[in-house]
């Protein structure tokens, strides 16, 4: 287990909802809060200790430009790391993704088996907060199947790796995640080998630089907006013509600037699905890269 200490920060919504948090969310993971759990009427958000700045977060919240809900000041207090597994615990359900997917952690007994199940284990609680992206992430595997199998699949941002060892479940040649945190890159292989597909996966820490290091056939990038908006351009110059490209972890309202820069970046739209304002979609590459 990591033995770092993390903060505990409490944020108060007005008024609180699942949507008002989830929007804060997505906020915050750029300071980078690593977790997040919601206890009615706050927002509880963690992060190493090293890594905390009170003054750049009141700044954050200052600056937010809501209209839906409200922050009021917020309190925060040093928790000690040996309390992480338990939090962790106590905060993921499993999740099963269309009847044939099901992600638990080890600790889950007696569930039905579905076509192909997963167990997580993470040091952190990496991958467990955006139930909805990453329900949609994994079923817009399931649903193209027939282009994962035998192929080479990238998981950009891949945290826990549920993506990526779904796809090697699925059957693909080889599978690579890239977390720009090595916790999440060490737990991400750690989980890996505890679903015996160690041999077809490989993880590394970093970021979009690293896709530079070959081609792929499909990618996957649940992560944010800004980093997306980026990044897609790169995604698409390391996918083989025709490869696909899944991305989550923004909302629907933002889909017309996702398609915009997958567009100009070769990539050919195939579609989206959506979750309580979360978005997925999917792209095809057609052209050459244009930016």
């Amino acid at each position: 287990m990591n033995s770092q200490e993390y903060i505990e920060v409490s944020i108060r919504i007005t008024p609180f909802t699942d949507e008002n948090a989830e929007i804060l969310m997505a906020e915050l993971e750029e300071l980078p809060f690593e977790s997040f759990t919601s206890e009615d009427p706050f927002l509880k958000c963690y992060i190493p200790k090293d890594g905390y700045n009170a003054q750049r977060l009141r700044l954050m919240l200052s600056g937010l430009e809501e209209d839906s809900f409200s922050v009021e000041d917020f309190s925060a207090r040093l928790i000690p790391a040996t309390n992480w597994n338990a939090l962790w615990e106590s905060n993921f359900s499993p999740i099963v993704v269309d009847g044939r997917c099901t992600i638990k952690a080890s600790f889950h007994k007696g569930l039905k088996k579905t076509r192909f199940n997963i167990t997580i284990d993470p040091k952190m609680a990496f991958g467990t907060g955006h139930h909805q992206t990453t329900y949609m992430m994994c079923k817009a595997l399931l649903d193209n199947e027939a282009s994962v199998k035998g192929k080479v699949v990238m998981d950009m941002g891949c945290g826990t790796a549920i993506l990526a060892i779904l796809a090697a479940k699925m059957g693909a040649a080889h599978v690579y995640g890239i977390d720009i945190d090595a916790v999440a890159a060490v737990s991400a292989f750690d989980n890996a080998r505890l679903n015996r597909v160690s041999r077809h996966v490989e993880t590394y820490c970093g970021d979009a630089s690293l896709l530079q290091m070959g081609k792929y056939d499909v990618l996957l990038a649940n992560i944010n907006r800004n980093i997306l908006l980026q990044d897609i351009p790169t995604y698409s110059r390391s996918l083989r013509k025709d490869g696909l490209l899944f991305v989550s972890g923004f909302y629907t309202e933002d889909l017309p600037m996702i398609q915009g820069v997958a567009n100009a970046a070769g990539l050919e739209f195939m579609g989206a699905d959506s979750m309580d304002n979360w978005c997925c979609a999917g792209f095809k590459k057609i052209l050459p890269t244009r930016i």
